[in-house]
């Protein structure tokens, strides 16, 4: 199961609601908070382009390419507007799709593109993934073997979660084959030059953005200044001790987190 891969998920009923991954990862990554949501809302959980699953990146990169492949599944799903949440890059593009005025509201687990213009630990970030990738690369068809025992499972998770014995061997070996199937390369070199520019003047509904505190991919606070500066009317959540992914890490807070502020 772990080589399989599917554009999107749907489910539940209520006031719409759509889960935005982040980057390498899948919409797999919101499976442990998935039931909640779904008692409450009418739940989407698209791939994103150029990950695994997702629409295939094609022609010339830009972001805007991928909250435009949101807009139209958001359209597809019948979502004139929708409860946003998502984590990182995702985060990112809920951000940019209320600045679209296509979000009733957005919740944002360590939004990418909140560092400080003048911060160019991004670059180091950016290095980080593309060495991710290229050691995954050669070990990737050997998934449900690393993943088979506690050492491992920690070994896979130790960058974005900081509790992981309750995150399904299954889910995380779904994981590791993703980041090997997803187009990293053109999206990292894009990220470089162009990137994360978001118009926070544009967005008018509720934000609420979430860090953890230990995060290891995007440090808080240094990767949330851009954010502090520009959403001046949001409301910040930090969560002590906690990684990257709430959603994978304490998916029981991540989950009231959201519908705490959807309700």
């Amino acid at each position: 199961m772990s080589a399989e891969f599917t554009p999107s998920h749907r489910g539940g009923s209520g006031s719409p609601l759509v889960c935005l991954h982040g980057f390498t990862d899948t919409w797999r990554t919101w499976e442990l908070v998935l039931p909640a949501l779904e008692a409450e809302h009418d739940v989407l959980a698209p791939t994103l382009l150029a990950h695994a699953g997702g629409p295939p990146l094609e022609g010339e990169v830009s972001d805007q390419l991928i909250i435009d492949a949101v807009e139209r599944s958001m359209d597809d799903a019948g979502f004139e507007q929708a409860h946003i949440v998502g984590n990182s890059l995702g985060g990112y593009v809920a951000l940019e799709l209320a600045a679209r005025g296509r979000a009733e509201s957005v919740v944002a687990f360590a939004p990418a593109g909140g560092w400080a213009e003048e911060d160019n630990d991004f670059e180091a970030t950016l290095d980080n993934f593309v060495a991710m990738y290229e050691q995954l690369l050669p070990v990737a068809a050997q998934a449900d073997a690393i993943v088979s025992t506690p050492e491992g499972r920690r070994l896979v998770t130790q960058l974005i979660t900081i509790n992981y014995e309750h995150i399904p061997a299954e889910l995380l070996a779904h994981q590791i084959i993703g980041v090997t199937r997803c187009q990293v390369m053109p999206l990292i070199e894009y990220a470089r030059h162009d990137g994360f520019e978001l118009d926070a003047g544009k967005i008018e509904c509720p934000v609420r953005v979430v860090w953890g505190t230990a995060d290891q991919i995007l440090a808080w606070p240094a990767n949330a200044a851009r954010f502090q500066g520009s959403l001046t009317g949001a409301e910040w959540v930090e969560l002590d001790g906690i990684g990257h992914c709430p959603q994978l890490d304490v998916p029981t807070e991540a989950a009231q987190l959201i519908l705490g502020f959807t309700a």
